[in-house]
């Protein structure tokens, strides 16, 4: 990289306007990384690259780095741990970490359900300080709603654990509007992460308006659908194993013909904006409001890059209005989810 390219990514950088997450949450660079991807559900990912695109970047600004204890069993907070280790001074400081817990697997690497009893909340937290490497967790989740124990019990554990200094914020993830009011009413709610997109924007009616109402912010996942409506996703391709599209309704027959004709439809829009479809998706979720933080999967430092390019992005009232026409809210085919993982969904019912 040339002192020339180096000063523009510096300034760039520091001209980024922030958004903070609620009320009561951290003040964030406006796209988060989500980690999942360079440890589990999309096929072996290259360690060296996963960590060379988290270090790119925190330099570039980014701040948030969203995981969970259960991707990889443990592997991708240790992934991120070295990453954090490995990287400057400067840019570990700025990181913050937003973890979900509460999934149960089993060796094979199946999911038995969930488990959000203060107990185990604790003990989740302690693992994952240990792996992570740091003596807090800036923001901590339980990642679907355990429906054996009441939500004001494990956000209370979550609450005693800010107490302790061991966490900083209290999130949620995929819930309903009643139940992020149940949660708030506990103690403070810094996010809801939930997935939202231009084909998953189920948000909208009911738990948007709840979480700001509430000064609730929101971390959107899967804005690119896992890659779906980025562009890059073509009918033939073939998924490797274990990779979750291979599951996901939406990756499926006819379904997956249907969601590549709206993205055939988005391509039109990018390209008479001279932008790519990915940057075009991500513009249009950050478009929604300052209190929504994207959060890209990027597995390579190219696919960050072009993320990144969408904060360059302007979306105007008339490239709104043509994205909205190409693809229309409720157009997917298929749900986001196989039917057992919708049935976990709190914010699905």
């Amino acid at each position: 990289m040339t002192t020339n390219e180096n000063t523009q990514r510096t300034q760039h950088t520091q001209t980024i306007h922030r958004r903070t997450l609620g009320t009561t949450g951290p003040t964030v660079h406006p796209l988060g990384l989500g980690c999942m991807g360079m440890s589990a559900l999309y096929g072996e990912a290259d360690r060296s690259e996963s960590i060379a695109t988290i270090h790119a970047a925190l330099d570039a600004g980014v701040t948030l780095l969203d995981t969970g204890d259960f991707y990889g069993m443990g592997h991708n907070e240790l992934l991120i741990n070295e990453a954090l280790r490995t990287a400057p001074a400067a840019a570990r400081d700025q990181a913050l970490t937003s973890v979900k817990f509460g999934a149960l697997r089993t060796v094979e690497g199946g999911f038995t359900g969930y488990d959000g009893r203060p107990a185990a909340v604790k003990n989740f937290l302690a693992y994952s300080l240990q792996r992570l490497g740091r003596d807090h967790i800036d923001i901590y989740r339980i990642a679907r709603v355990d429906p054996d124990v009441p939500i004001e019990e494990t956000v209370g554990a979550i609450a005693e654990a800010v107490q302790a200094g061991h966490v900083r914020h209290i999130g949620m993830s995929e819930v309903g509007a009643d139940t992020l009011r149940r949660a708030a009413a506990v103690a403070p709610i810094s996010d809801l992460q939930i997935e939202y997109s231009l084909i998953s924007r189920g948000i909208e009616e009911e738990i948007l308006p709840t979480a700001r109402e509430l000064g609730i912010g929101i971390t959107a996942y899967g804005v690119l659908s896992r890659g779906l409506i980025s562009g890059h996703f073509t009918r033939d391709r073939a998924l490797a194993p274990g990779d979750f599209r291979g599951m996901s309704p939406r990756f499926q027959g006819d379904n997956l013909d249907r969601n590549l004709d709206l993205v055939d439809a988005l391509r039109k829009v990018a390209d008479d904006k001279g932008v790519s479809v990915a940057q075009t998706a991500i513009a249009w979720v950050l478009s929604r409001g300052e209190d929504i933080v994207p959060l890209v999967g990027a597995r390579r430092r190219d696919r960050l890059t072009e993320a990144l390019g969408a904060l360059d992005t302007v979306l105007t009232p008339a490239d709104l209005a043509a994205i909205e026409a190409a693809v229309p809210a409720g157009a997917a085919a298929g749900e986001r989810y196989p039917a057992a993982q919708m049935a976990h969904l709190d914010s699905e019912h």
